[in-house]
């Protein structure tokens, strides 16, 4: 199992770097306004789409990290969630999942 929590890590730190160098660059083009970006999700029925795909995958990872960190009393999968919501939820997930089989060892 430990190289299967190395192929987490990789996708938690992917997951990061890759997504927010988009991002990154549109500000660098736009400048740095949340709500506008937050509207050029919404461009589109595609991306609104996109945009609600994600949010509710971003919802349904935040209750079963919660449920999983208060019943099992592992407080590190909590990072998980800030990650999802201030990166995405190509962070957020294979961070969780890194962090949820490092605990089992």
């Amino acid at each position: 199992m430990k190289h299967l929590s190395l192929v987490w890590l990789a996708l938690a730190v992917w997951g990061a770097i890759h997504p927010m160098s988009y991002f990154l660059g549109w500000f660098n083009e736009n400048g740095y306004d949340l709500m506008a970006m937050v509207d050029a999700w919404h461009v589109n029925a595609a991306t609104s789409g996109l945009v609600w795909d994600l949010t509710i995958a971003a919802v349904a990872l935040t209750i079963w990290v919660l449920a999983e960190s208060i019943g099992n009393r592992r407080w590190w999968g909590l990072v998980a969630i800030p990650a999802t919501f201030c990166i995405g939820v190509s962070c957020g997930l294979p961070l969780y999942l890194y962090l949820r089989s490092s605990a089992d060892r």
